[in-house]
Formats: C-alpha cells, sequence, structure tokens
C-alpha cells in the first residue's frame, strides 16, 4: 500500500509541473508517419537439452533448431496537444530441425501426436496517446517491468495484452502503471496461453544522479499473489580504466485470492521474501562479479503467469533460479570484452552458481549447481552490420532434484540474429 501511495503522489507532481515544461516529447512531434520505426528481428536458434539421468522410459534428450522472425511497426504521433499512434507487432517461426523424440524444447507448440508443429506465427496491435512526456498503450505489447516482464528466451517472445502508462514528466523519474488481461506463450499462439485473468501494477525508477537509482513497484495478479519490488544500483567510477557496481534486488511476495500455486511439497499459500546483491569489479576489459541471494519464508520465489521475465535476480541465469524455499545461493562469474585487445564485437562470460538448504521434495537441504560458458560476436562494420553470433552451453547438477526434479542437464544453444532497421 504504500508504494501505491507514494506512486500515485508522484504521478499527481507529474501532472502538475507537465505545465510548466519549455519542451516535452509532444511538443517535439513531427508526425504519426515522419516518427515511424518499422525494423525486423530473425533469430535462427538450435536447442539442445540432455536429461543425462533420466530414467529409461522417459525422454532424455529434446533438441531442436528454428528460424524466427519478429517484426514491429512503431508509429509517431499526430501532432497537438494529444498524439495518437499505433503500433502492430507481427511474428512468424519456423521449423528446421526436429524429431518426435526430440520435441518439447519450448521452440515450437506441439501437436497430439507430440511432434513439433512446422511453422506458426501470432501478432498484435496497439494504440498510443502521448501528452507531454507521458504515453498511454492499450493492446498488444512487450513489457520489461521487474513484477511484469515479457520473456524472450526462445525462438519468439512472449506477448502481453492490457494497458500500460509511462510518464517520464520529472527528470530522473519513470513512473509506470498498468493493467493486464492476458500472455500469450513463446511457443503458443492463442492469447490467453498461460491463464492470467488480471494483474495490475504500479511503481518507478529514479535516478538519484547518473551513477545512483532506486526502483520501487506493486502488483497484484488476480487469483495469485501480491508483490513488492525493490532496487538499488550504485556504480562507483575509481578512474578511467576501473569501477565498482553495487545492485540490490528484492520480492516480498504474498498469495492472494485462491493461491494457485504449485509448489514441490504441495503448498499453496506464499509469504516470503527472496533477495540478491551482486558486486562487479571492471578494470579495463575485465569484469568480475560476486553476487548471493537467498529465499526465505514459506514457498518457492513464484513467477511465469506474471510475465516469464518476471525474476529480476542476481542468481537467475542459464537453467536454474536458485529460488527454490529457503535456499542460499553464491555466484562467481567473469567477463572479457575483447575490443580491448583490438577485436571490437567479441566477448566471453563464465560464471558458476551453487545453492544448498533448498527445502524441496524429500529434503530440506537440497543442493544444485551451475556452470554457464557463453561467447559471444557482433559484427561491427559493413553489409551485415550488427550480425551476432552467440554459443551458449550451460552444465546444471543437483542430487536432489532441486529444478523440477532433473538432476543432470546440459544444454546448447547457438543463436544467430540479425535485427534490420526499415525505417
Amino acid at each position: 500500500m504504500r508504494v501505491m501511495k507514494w506512486s500515485m503522489i508522484a504521478l499527481a507532481v507529474a501532472a502538475g509541473t507537465s505545465q510548466m515544461a519549455f519542451a516535452s516529447s509532444q511538443s517535439e512531434s513531427k508526425g504519426f508517419v515522419e516518427d515511424s520505426q518499422l525494423s525486423v528481428k530473425t533469430r535462427m536458434l538450435y536447442f539442445s537439452r540432455d536429461f543425462r539421468n533420466n530414467p529409461s522410459d522417459e525422454q532424455s534428450r529434446r533438441e531442436e533448431t528454428g528460424l524466427g522472425f519478429v517484426g514491429t511497426y512503431e508509429s509517431g504521433f499526430t501532432q497537438g496537444i494529444v498524439g495518437f499512434g499505433v503500433d502492430a507487432i507481427g511474428m512468424l517461426g519456423l521449423k528446421l530441425d526436429s524429431g518426435k523424440g526430440r520435441a518439447g524444447t519450448g521452440l515450437f507448440p506441439e501437436g497430439e501426436d507430440g511432434r513439433s508443429q512446422d511453422d506458426y506465427s501470432k501478432g498484435g496491435g496497439a494504440v498510443k496517446l502521448r501528452i507531454s512526456d507521458t504515453v498511454l498503450k492499450v493492446g498488444d505489447q512487450f513489457t520489461a517491468l521487474p513484477v511484469f516482464a515479457t520473456d524472450d528466451s526462445r525462438l519468439l517472445p512472449e506477448i502481453a495484452q492490457g494497458t500500460l502508462i509511462t510518464s517520464d514528466e520529472i527528470k530522473g523519474l519513470t513512473l509506470h502503471a498498468g493493467h493486464f488481461t492476458s500472455l500469450t506463450a513463446q511457443e503458443q499462439t492463442n492469447r490467453d496461453s498461460l491463464n492470467l485473468t488480471s494483474a495490475d501494477v504500479i511503481g518507478g525508477t529514479y535516478a538519484f544522479t547518473d551513477t545512483l537509482s532506486t526502483s520501487l513497484y506493486y502488483s497484484k495478479v488476480e487469483d495469485y499473489w501480491r508483490k513488492y519490488y525493490a532496487n538499488i544500483n550504485w556504480a562507483l567510477p575509481i578512474n578511467d580504466e576501473q569501477g565498482l557496481v553495487f545492485d540490490v534486488n528484492f520480492y516480498d511476495t504474498k498469495s492472494d485470492g485462491e493461491g494457485k500455486v504449485r509448489t514441490y511439497d504441495g503448498v499453496t499459500e506464499l509469504d516470503n521474501q527472496a533477495y540478491s546483491l551482486s558486486a562487479a569489479y571492471n578494470i579495463g576489459a575485465h569484469t568480475f562479479t560476486l553476487a548471493h541471494q537467498r529465499v526465505t519464508g514459506d514457498g518457492d520465489y513464484a513467477y511465469g503467469i506474471d510475465g516469464g521475465g518476471t525474476i529480476f535476480l542476481a542468481n537467475s541465469v542459464a537453467r536454474s533460479d536458485f529460488n527454490a524455499e529457503d535456499e542460499k545461493s553464491w555466484q562467481a562469474r567473469y567477463d572479457l570484452n575483447m575490443a580491448s585487445y583490438g577485436v571490437p564485437g567479441l566477448s566471453f562470460m563464465a560464471r558458476y552458481v551453487t545453492g544448498e538448504g533448498a527445502n524441496v521434495e524429500g529434503t530440506s537441504d537440497g543442493k544444485e549447481w551451475e556452470r554457464d560458458i557463453e561467447a559471444k560476436y557482433v559484427l561491427q562494420e559493413g553489409a551485415a552490420k550488427d550480425l551476432s553470433f552467440r554459443i551458449r552451453q550451460a552444465t546444471y547438477r543437483s542430487g536432489d532434484g532441486v529444478y523440477y526434479g532433473s538432476p543432470s542437464i546440459d544444454e546448447l544453444r547457438l543463436i544467430v540474429e540479425y535485427p534490420l532497421s526499415i525505417l
């Protein structure tokens, strides 16, 4: 309740100050067509997941390749005190390689016979209006709020349907208020594929300085839970070659309504807190990061019905989120930017995360660990500028089956992306 009250006061202040602004995004609008943007992102994804210790009567390997196209059109706003515009999204997924015994990667919809569909498409549109520096959008959209974030970890991203207000009236302060009624899953085409009834969100981010910012959000998902989220991010430059970045994330989740939450021990009532703290040290081309994450209270940190990306915690990595009840986890990570060595666009990453104390089926001290390795190269110039190649390998182990009961997973992703700006 405190979050909502603070945000409503800030919105009122923003509305009052907008009359005093000398210039705003709307006053500088060039027009509906003149400010239009049209882009297409192409993604080819090879996805392999090997469940090394699965029983012989269960599927032990999932392996598929797909080609996805995500087209987005964003019109400008008409001129005047109130500007009007439209956005449109169109997506197509094509199966390049699969098989009945290898399906289930989450890249494609599956038929009744257990085979992946050859192709699928989805899309939508939204209308929008802008007054000063405040935008109201109604319809289909992507979101990246810490309490409601659409996921883009497969071939095609999730799409949310609803209403979102974004206000930037006060310098350094961005406010959000939204009401969403459905979500289209990544590998599905129907709008209500995640069974969301409604989700209300409100909150914002304030930058005190160029190096210090904080966020505060509240959400309520009907028949599931209410959440509070808080964040502090502080970048501390040391000199031209060195710097520190500290990041703190906190969630407080409590079941609401019918509490339709699946947990390992059958508990449906959630009342927990999840937080993570990370510190990154950068020196030239090298970045070293340490992180700690912990979940306390009843139940796991739960998400998904409010978007597959709604977990802004440091140890939510490639395979596991390390978010089980009572779990404590630590991470060590290393990043290398090869631009300093004369190869701009080439980067490497390696991290190791270990967790313990997870309260899961069969034990109150579940343990798990994960090792991720990634290499990425982005073309810097030429006709294929921004074409990127990425390889991601993840190794996951848990003698206690903390991650959905799977003790051993080896995963490999090969990703080729090309973003093309047409307008």
